[in-house]
């Protein structure tokens, strides 16, 4: 069953931005004015400049999480890199709120890993890192950090933003996220995820957002570029290689 306090949609407001600039000038932007979510899973896929990092970042800022990820209440700031698109959005959703909720940033998931030790030298209070399994993330390697965060932090009723989550992960944890994802769904959690992984795409019932310089759309498994492109090379790796090595 759908929680009701999920993220029905999203609402664009132009306002005084300059439209020639970035993020504004992104083709996404330029002719949306709502874009519906309503799902438990939510990806969005496409290739690089094309904005979805830039959206699911605007969501997690607009929904109060720190721009570099985290919690609600991490607040740190490494390097200001966020743009002000989130200062254009407005996002809709039900009168329950998710109890959990996370922001993952890939890129700046070692400072994350870095504040957590601050913060748990501080006097006072339960250890951060204990719900992230006890053991320091810098003391991991970066599959096992990422895969803490995905079986111990997230406690399920969750808001869960995650920005290529796959990028240390394996193959095989990419399909134990599969299963995690399904178990958090199951106690009310949502995500939406940015995603260059054919494993995590294939989550069954998302909703899927393919970003282009034409702008986005939704459309099926099957009908993304992601897919395939995958499933062309993997059909004759050998031939492929070969045409891209004697251009």
């Amino acid at each position: 069953m759908i929680s009701r306090g999920i993220l029905q949609d999203i609402s664009f407001n132009q306002g005084d931005a300059d439209l020639g600039s970035y993020p504004f000038s992104l083709p996404f932007i330029k002719h949306l004015n709502k874009l519906k979510i309503g799902a438990e899973v939510t990806f969005f896929v496409g290739s690089n400049g094309t904005g979805k990092s830039t959206l699911l970042e605007a969501i997690a800022v607009a929904s109060g999480f720190n721009p570099e990820g985290g919690s609600i209440n991490f607040n740190f700031n490494t390097r200001a890199s966020h743009s002000p698109l989130h200062k254009h959005i407005r996002t809709s959703r039900g009168i329950e709120r998710h109890k959990d909720g996370f922001f993952l940033r890939s890129e700046s998931f070692f400072n994350l890993g870095t504040e957590i030790e601050r913060l748990d030298k501080e006097p006072g209070g339960p250890r951060i890192i204990d719900s992230y399994g006890g053991k320091s993330l810098h003391e991991q390697s970066h599959g096992q950090s990422f895969w803490a965060l995905f079986k111990h932090r997230f406690q399920g009723n969750g808001f869960y933003i995650l920005d290529e989550p796959e990028a240390a992960l394996s193959v095989e944890r990419q399909m134990a996220m599969l299963v995690r994802m399904r178990e958090l769904v199951l106690t009310n959690s949502q995500f939406i995820i940015a995603t260059h992984s054919p494993l995590l795409l294939a989550y069954p019932g998302a909703l899927i957002y393919e970003f282009s310089t034409q702008g986005i759309k939704q459309c099926s498994y099957q009908q993304t570029l992601l897919y395939q492109q995958y499933s062309t090379f993997f059909k004759d790796p050998a031939l492929i290689v070969k045409q891209l090595l004697n251009r």
